[in-house]
C-alpha cells in the first residue's frame, strides 16, 4: 500500500524573535509563515551568476528578500496583489525521505498570505531550467500545500509588458506619494474613465499629480491595461480597491 503522500513531511522556520522551530507538516497549518524570518540569509560574493538584494514592500511595510532578478520580479507583483496582507521569503524548509530512506529538503521562495486567510507558496525557476532533481522537490512541495489547502505556484519569466508597467509604478508604492486634496480630486477626475494624462491635466499640474496618479495605480484604488504599455492615452477608470 502506498504511503499517504504527506508521511514524514517536517517543516522547519525561524520564529519572529528568533528561535528555530521545526515540526510535523500536519501541525503547521496555524503558523503566521508570512511573518516568520528568512531560514537562509541572502549573500553576496565576486563573480555571482545572481543578483540577490532587499525588496521594499508596501504591503508588509518592510524588506523582503530576493535572490534574483526573477525573484525580485515576483515579490513585486506579489506586493502589487491587492488580495495579498503579508508575505516572507525563504519562509521554511520542507523535509521529507525518498522511496529508498535518502533525506531531501527544500526552501520554497516566496509564502504569502491573502485577505481572506488562503496561502501561496511561490518558486521561482525560469522553465529551461527545471531539471529532474528539481521536478522532486517541486512535487513534493506541491504535495504538502494540497494538504494543508495552500495554492503553489511554480512560477517562470511573468510577462514583460506587465512586469515593466509594475515595475514603472513601483517606483511610487511608498505612502510618501500619497498626498490630499490630490488624491480626493484624482479620485473624481477618474470616476469616469479618461486618458491618463487628459485626467492629471484636469487635477492640477502633471508635475505634480502624476507621482500620485502613479501611487492610486499602484494601490490600484484607480486601474489601467496593464497588458500593453502605459502611455499618456492609456484609460484610467476607477479601481478595486
Amino acid at each position: 500500500m502506498a504511503s499517504p503522500p504527506t508521511e514524514g513531511f517536517e517543516v522547519a522556520y525561524i520564529h519572529p524573535g528568533g528561535s528555530e522551530v521545526r515540526r510535523l507538516l500536519s501541525d503547521a497549518w496555524a503558523v503566521r509563515f508570512e511573518s516568520v524570518m528568512p531560514v537562509r540569509g541572502f549573500h553576496s560574493y565576486k563573480g555571482q551568476r545572481h543578483l540577490p538584494g532587499l525588496w521594499w514592500s508596501s504591503t508588509v511595510g518592510g524588506h523582503v528578500g530576493y535572490e534574483s532578478w526573477l525573484e525580485r520580479d515576483h515579490v513585486m507583483l506579489l506586493d502589487f496583489d491587492p488580495s495579498v496582507i503579508g508575505m516572507s521569503s525563504q519562509p521554511f524548509w520542507l523535509f521529507w525521505s525518498s522511496e529508498n530512506s535518502k533525506g531531501i529538503s527544500h526552501v520554497p521562495d516566496y509564502f504569502a498570505r491573502r485577505q481572506d486567510g488562503s496561502a501561496i507558496v511561490v518558486d521561482c525557476r525560469p522553465a529551461d531550467r527545471r531539471k529532474p532533481r528539481d521536478w522532486v522537490k517541486f512535487d513534493a512541495t506541491q504535495r504538502a500545500c494540497d494538504f494543508l489547502g495552500w495554492e503553489f505556484r511554480l512560477v517562470g519569466m511573468p510577462d514583460p509588458i506587465r512586469v515593466g508597467n509594475v515595475r514603472w509604478l513601483a517606483g511610487y508604492r511608498h505612502p510618501r506619494h500619497r498626498l490630499e486634496p490630490v488624491v480626493s480630486t484624482l479620485r473624481s477626475v477618474f470616476a469616469d474613465p479618461r486618458p491618463l494624462m487628459d485626467g492629471a491635466g484636469l487635477a492640477g499640474d502633471p508635475i505634480a499629480v502624476l507621482p500620485v496618479l502613479f501611487h492610486l495605480l499602484w494601490q490600484q484604488e484607480l486601474a489601467v491595461d496593464l497588458s500593453v504599455p502605459l502611455h499618456a492615452a492609456s484609460l484610467v477608470s476607477s479601481g478595486v480597491r
